[in-house]
């Protein structure tokens, strides 16, 4: 910006295995959205590597881009996305059109998708005539509907009340154990970070600690030394 250089994320060194559910956590501006962009190749680093699958991420261009996030790649918003013209079995529908899904095809699935999310009764539905929590839902099914292998999740509950947060958090969660789908969500919230394997905690574009959720509580696997935070 200027003359001045900003440094969104510094030595993000981080592996995530297949079938996990992760929580990039922290404040605004740690850098945790900015890190979820880069690994859904959103944004390109200057500096570094992604690799999904052994695929180096940053190295594809746009058409190979948008072709590997079809093929591997859901997505869920705080915003929610839906577009208001179509109902919801329309919005669940639309990412299976791109695939070439034949029309009865992706229509059962799509309604499979929203019965899994609790909507079997909101189909025809447009946007405007649900509630929040509702529409997230529809969200989900829209993500989870072409099986992804990976869904990211960027502050998904950020927009709903505490009891409808936990209950779109179980249905995330559910679904994405269900299918062994890698799973990674960002929030700033404590309570979201409890539905996930492992707490990836960032701040000020660094990983200041990293931690697994067990039985016993939370188990630090790695902790930023005291110098570096300096």
């Amino acid at each position: 910006m200027g003359q001045e250089k900003i440094i969104a994320l510094d030595h993000i060194d981080l592996e995530i295995e297949k079938g996990e559910i992760c929580c990039l956590f922290g404040t605004s501006g740690s850098g945790k959205s900015t890190l979820l962009n880069m690994l859904a190749g959103l944004e390109k680093p200057t500096k570094g590597m992604v690799k999904i699958k052994n695929i180096p991420v940053e190295k594809l261009n746009e058409e190979q881009l948008a072709t590997f996030r079809q093929k591997n790649i859901g997505f869920v918003f705080q915003s929610y996305n839906l577009i208001p013209s179509l109902t919801a079995l329309e919005n669940v529908a639309l990412p299976l059109i791109f695939q070439g899904v034949a029309k009865k095809e992706r229509n059962k699935r799509a309604t499979e998708m929203l019965e899994a999310v609790g909507l079997g009764s909101r189909i025809k539905h447009k946007p405007k005539e649900m509630s929040g929590g509702q529409q997230q839902r529809v969200s989900i099914a829209r993500a989870f509907v072409s099986r992804p292998k990976i869904l990211f999740a960027d502050e998904p509950t950020g927009n709903l009340d505490t009891h409808t947060t936990l209950e779109v958090m179980e249905i995330i969660t559910s679904i994405a154990r269900e299918f062994d789908q890698t799973l990674i969500i960002v929030s700033h919230d404590p309570e979201i970070a409890n539905y996930a394997h492992k707490i990836i905690t960032i701040k000020d574009g660094n990983i200041y600690r990293i931690e697994k959720n067990t039985d016993k509580g939370k188990e630090i696997i790695y902790e930023q030394k005291e110098e570096m935070a300096k």
